[in-house]
């Protein structure tokens, strides 16, 4: 058994691996789903891959947003913009993400977009010894 850093000949079985998930993302229950944000020139710039949540506080549903990534070239155009706005259509709760702390044009974005980040909640994680 080996492990070594992928080389660009490993593309192929990198993406072949990848596409193995699709049953998380396309089977009969989706684990997550992907919004892919698109060009005008009908290229896909964009994507957020979510999941469903429930907030017994609330009583209803909401989303987590896992990733959302727009290709450098095509940021500042409205796609992430786009993306979150569908999201946030989709759910009667809410919309709930994590951002690294020093991600400035992150959390520059996210509050342009009125959002903030939670008072009085901390994310604690259990990590395997």
């Amino acid at each position: 058994m080996a492990v070594r850093d992928a080389v660009p000949g490993d593309f192929p079985v990198i993406a072949a691996l990848i596409r193995e998930l699709q049953g998380w993302l396309f089977g009969n229950e989706p684990a997550a789903r992907v919004l892919v944000a698109i060009d005008g020139d009908d290229e896909i710039v964009g994507m957020a891959l979510y999941h469903g949540t429930f907030s017994t506080f609330l009583g209803r549903p909401g989303i987590w947003l896992e990733d959302l990534f727009v290709r450098p070239a095509a940021r500042g155009r409205g796609h992430g913009r786009d993306l979150l706005a569908e999201l946030m259509r989709r759910t009667p709760g809410r919309l709930e993400w994590a951002v690294l702390d020093w991600n400035e044009p992150a959390i520059a974005f996210y509050r342009q977009l009125g959002a903030a980040p939670v008072d009085g909640w901390a994310r604690w994680r259990w990590t395997a010894g």
